[in-house]
């Protein structure tokens, strides 16, 4: 047997517990506790001249720059990137390769988890990176427990916290923010996928959503995507499910959405792992052709499924910009140009789709893998 968070009939209670939040809520309060970048660029209006110089300077190489700076400068890492997506991993070999072109004497240390690794470990592993008086710390925030653990690290004042994987500023943070905000926006890029699909089913077509784990992804990406759809009457929810960023339970509740919706359409992945565990059952029940999914993210393991022919469509973040952000935000702040640094640094997302050349992929993943590759 197997556990998943199905939303059926008989599990009426359940289905509002787990899915009355996207149901029910309008785009303002599904941000109510964030800022998207264009409200805070609003709110502080020199944020959207200093996003636009900084993302140019993220977009070119080092040039000169003069001798690289010597100061001792020490990087603690903590990732969620024990998961089929290369994004985080990437996003280690492109922040050291920028800074190794800017300093001389830097030392990055990094710990990778699971993408459901318990908040008290994680705590435990802050703690440890500070007391080892590193100077920047890169986290994350996907549960809302992570919050209490942010706090407190900026109420020590000491290290610069970055927080990746989003890249919308938390109101309850108020002055006290990060050193920044670094990613690829979660429901900017989930808007795309969304047009895509009402594109090819011309607005009318049976879907399933296959969720990640609940938090801040979970409602910028699953969220995002079943908002766009209840705008259109034709686009009918047939199935949902929560599997975690989890091949195997994708793979399963595939199974299950087939055989109970043999009508199905296209299932909508939210993550790279649930999208070849969509592949997985879709191959099993011999439905690769004809029941549609995508990608999130556009790593590696995503576009060999695009020339394979088994995935459809997803968007492809140009990957080593948000590396090379943290470096370049790094470097400001040590040559003493930190008021050049925007809180918020989104990097560049394009659809990758099915029949595209190779030409054409590797050409894009030169641009995405400019370091880490």
């Amino acid at each position: 047997m197997y556990l998943l968070n199905k939303v059926t009939l008989s599990m009426v209670l359940a289905m509002v517990v787990c899915l009355s939040f996207f149901k029910y809520t309008s785009a303002e309060t599904r941000f109510a506790d964030y800022w998207t970048v264009e409200e805070y660029q609003t709110l502080y209006p020199s944020e959207k001249e200093k996003s636009a110089a900084f993302i140019e300077r993220v977009r070119q190489g080092v040039v000169n720059r003069g001798k690289k700076i010597t100061t001792p400068i020490k990087i603690g890492v903590i990732y969620p990137g024990l998961q089929a997506s290369d994004y985080w991993r990437r996003s280690v070999l492109s922040m050291k390769a920028r800074l190794d072109e800017l300093f001389s004497n830097v030392e990055i240390i990094s710990q990778f988890t699971s993408p459901d690794t318990a908040i008290a470990e994680q705590a435990r592993q802050l703690g440890t990176f500070l007391s080892n008086d590193v100077d920047y710390l890169v986290f994350t925030l996907n549960a809302s427990r992570h919050k209490k653990l942010i706090r407190s690290v900026l109420s020590q004042n000491k290290t610069k916290l970055i927080l990746q994987n989003i890249t919308t500023p938390l109101k309850s943070f108020g002055e006290q923010q990060p050193f920044q905000y670094v990613g690829f926006d979660h429901a900017s890029g989930t808007e795309i996928l969304a047009q895509e699909y009402l594109r090819r089913t011309n607005f009318q077509a049976n879907y399933a959503i296959l969720f990640g784990p609940r938090g801040y992804v979970n409602d910028m990406r699953g969220g995002t995507f079943l908002l766009e759809m209840q705008q259109h009457s034709r686009m009918v929810l047939a199935d949902s499910y929560y599997v975690g960023f989890d091949r195997l339970k994708a793979h399963r509740a595939t199974l299950d959405i087939l055989d109970n919706n043999p009508e199905i359409d296209f299932i909508f992945s939210s993550s790279t792992d649930i999208a070849l565990g969509v592949i997985d059952g879709l191959k099993e029940r011999n439905k690769l052709g004809q029941v549609m999914t995508n990608g999130w993210g556009g790593g590696d393991s995503e576009l060999e499924a695009i020339n394979r022919g088994d995935l459809d469509f997803t968007v492809m973040r140009m990957n080593d910009d948000n590396g090379v952000a943290m470096a370049e935000a790094v470097y400001l702040d040590q040559i003493g140009k930190n008021k050049r640094i925007p809180l918020v640094f989104s990097g560049d997302i394009i659809l990758v789709e099915k029949g595209m050349s190779k030409e054409q992929i590797v050409e894009l993943k030169k641009r995405a893998f400019r370091y880490s590759n």
